[in-house]
Formats: structure tokens, sequence, C-alpha cells
């Protein structure tokens, strides 16, 4: 994962030559200007639409984390909405005409690491549990070192990229056409309000279709919804799994698949680095 620092914007004003020290008074002013990281984007700024304003921007600046950004990570208000990583990260964006729920999703995910990095440091500790014997074992990660995933042969994935920065799909089972877009943090937070108020309400889960119906814009052309709609809770089983492969392959993001060997059994497993209370609010 690439940073880009701006060191040179840290510094305080120095009393003049003829000046001494002690002739200084109480009220003299220290300036500190909080230091910046420039964090590439996963997506490159490729699959927005050429409206968005982040369309052809490859990196966005953000400010280290302060003491007004641990406010922000304490606060009980905001943790019980679940909005206070949001807050966070909307706060130590530089640029502020960017809504970060208009982020992709993996471009968001950037931001997440990025933003502990400058405040906490790399060093990222935190327990897996092996799925084979249970075994609940400390692993420590370096975040400075997570690769991004981006999606340079396309049509070797499986999809074409449009003008639009969407994508067409081919099904298997029933040869259709199916135009999808990216989702962007304001999905991801849709998708998932929609499954609290299920299980509030003790309905069936519908995770999977409720995604589907953000992400796909089209089937063979037509974009009326009833219609999408209608073929999402009819999809065959085989075209869902081939949908759901290619978008995860063309999907830009942070790489956080691992391959960690047990301490106790010695079976490698392929995990994922899981974002766990212990990432922004390390011991």
């Amino acid at each position: 994962m690439t940073y880009r620092n701006n060191e040179d914007r840290l510094g305080a004003k120095k009393p003049a030559p003829d000046v001494p020290l002690s002739d200084k008074n109480d009220s003299s002013t220290f300036s500190f200007v909080t230091p910046t990281e420039f964090v590439d984007l996963p997506s490159k700024g490729a699959f927005y639409p050429p409206e968005h304003p982040l369309y052809g921007v490859d990196a966005l600046e953000i400010r280290y984390m302060t003491a007004k950004e641990e406010d922000i990570l304490t606060s009980k208000s905001l943790l019980k909405k679940g909005v206070a990583i949001d807050r966070l990260l909307q706060n130590v964006l530089v640029d502020k005409s960017v809504r970060l729920g208009d982020l992709l999703v993996g471009d968001k995910n950037a931001l997440i690491v990025a933003a502990r990095v400058t405040g906490y440091g790399s060093e990222y500790n935190t327990k897996i549990v092996c799925p084979f014997c249970g075994n609940n074992q400390e692993h420590r990660f370096d975040l400075s070192e997570i690769p991004h995933k981006h999606p340079d042969n396309i049509e070797e994935l499986g999809a074409v990229l449009t003008k639009n920065g969407t994508f067409l799909i081919d099904l298997p089972k029933t040869n259709v056409s199916v135009e999808v877009r990216l989702l962007t943090g304001t999905d991801e937070k849709m998708v998932m309000e929609q499954e609290e108020k299920r299980k509030k309400l003790k309905l069936p889960e519908t995770a999977l279709t409720d995604q589907f119906k953000r992400m796909i814009i089209s089937i063979n052309g037509n974009k009326q919804s009833d219609i999408i709609w209608e073929f999402i809770e009819n999809m065959p089983a085989i075209d869902s799994r081939h949908l759901r492969n290619v978008y995860a392959n063309i999907t830009p993001n942070v790489d956080l698949e691992r391959i960690l060997t047990c301490e106790e059994c010695g079976v490698e497993n392929e995990i994922t680095i899981p974002f766990s209370a212990q990432f922004f609010w390390p011991k």
C-alpha cells in the first residue's frame, strides 16, 4: 500500500534572531499543521461515471488522526449509531467536497486502513480462530504491506467495461447480459440496514438479493426496476454464483486475504484480516 507523505507541512514559528527566548511572553503562539498522506485508491478513479468528482482521480489526501478523531471513536452516541468510523473518515478527508458515501467500497477500505496507520501505526495485533481445531491464536499484521487489487484484465475476468464505468456480464444459464455497477459505501450501508430491520422483524435474510438489486442496473439493456427485480428473484443459482464470482474479481479493493498456519494443528488456512475491535481501538 502506497502513501505519499507531506512531512514538510509540519513546522513551528520561531522567534526573530534578535529576540532572546527569555523575552518571549506566555502569549506567543505555536503553529502546528497536521501532516497529511496521499492514499492511492484501488480503483485508480477508473470505475466512476464521468460526472463523478472522483472520475480519473487516483489518490485522496487525508490528515493524520488527532485527538479530535479519538473523541469521535470514543463517542458513545456515534458508536451506538454505528457511524463512528464513517464520521472519522469524513473528518480526515482534506477535500471536503468528497462525500464518503459516494466512494466505491474498495476505495473506502483503503482510507480506513490508511487512517488507522496514521493514528496508531502499521502494526496490528488481533486473534485468529482456526476453522479446523478452534485454536485461538494472536497474529501480528503489518498494515503498510497490504497491497491493492486493481482488475487490469477485465475481459479475461468475464466482464466488459462500459464508458460509464459499469460492467456487462453474460450469465451462463439464461444467456442474459447483466449490467452492474460497483457498490459504494452508501450501498453497503443500505444493505446492512435492511438486513438489520429484517432481523428485528424476524423475517428471512435477503442480503444477497438486496445486494443484487443495488448493483444490477439493466437486464439485456432493460432498466425497468420491476423487470430487474423479478429476474433477480428467479435467477438460477448457477447464474447467481457466476455473477458473484465475476463481480468479486473485477472489484478494486485492498487485499486482506492471507495464508496462515495454525500453531496448534499445523493446518494452513486462508483467512481475511479481520477489522476487529482492536483495529481502531488497540490495547
